[in-house]
């Protein structure tokens, strides 16, 4: 490829998950990445063997409403392979978000795995200090137990819990 070709080319990646609800950690990554990107395509995965907290058009509205006035952040859903997904709509780069030390061993191993299948490479952002003991499970647990959640999710996510 031409070199003026290349540098046109646009850097898209797209973001993993089942954002079962979005969460601040998740905000964080994708408001940090949107600097390094042009285009971040928030993947809800579907898997209709799990037991979800909030259905599917909920939790693509949560992220719509939440990045409304953010024209580079873009959601979709998608099954199978996150790397069949990929390719299917001309992505290069996998966007996760790593907490921890185990979230990056576990991570570590997709991300090599997915790489030897596809060639498709994973770009890791470590959580804000702020953020990181953040988790989608904790944000359910608390939902489930009426607890106050606001300071873990993203206002459209907040909101459902007091209506």
């Amino acid at each position: 490829m031409p070199y003026a070709l290349a540098l046109k080319k646009m850097k898209r990646a797209v973001f993993p998950g089942s954002f079962d609800p979005i969460t601040l950690g998740h905000v964080d990554i994708i408001d940090r990445a949107a600097d390094l990107f042009d285009e971040i395509i928030i993947a809800i995965g579907l898997n209709h063997d799990k037991k979800y907290l909030f259905d599917l058009d909920q939790r693509v509205q949560f992220i719509k409403d939440t990045f409304a006035d953010n024209p580079k952040i873009k959601v979709q859903t998608y099954k199978g392979l996150t790397i069949n997904y990929c390719k299917e709509i001309g992505v290069d780069y996998i966007l996760r978000g790593l907490r921890n030390p185990a979230d990056f061993e576990f991570e570590k191993a997709i991300a090599q795995t997915n790489r030897n299948l596809s060639g498709i490479e994973t770009v890791f952002l470590l959580t804000s200090a702020n953020t990181a003991y953040i988790s989608s499970s904790i944000v359910r647990d608390v939902y489930r137990h009426d607890g106050d959640i606001s300071s873990l999710v993203p206002d459209a996510v907040a909101r459902t819990s007091k209506e």
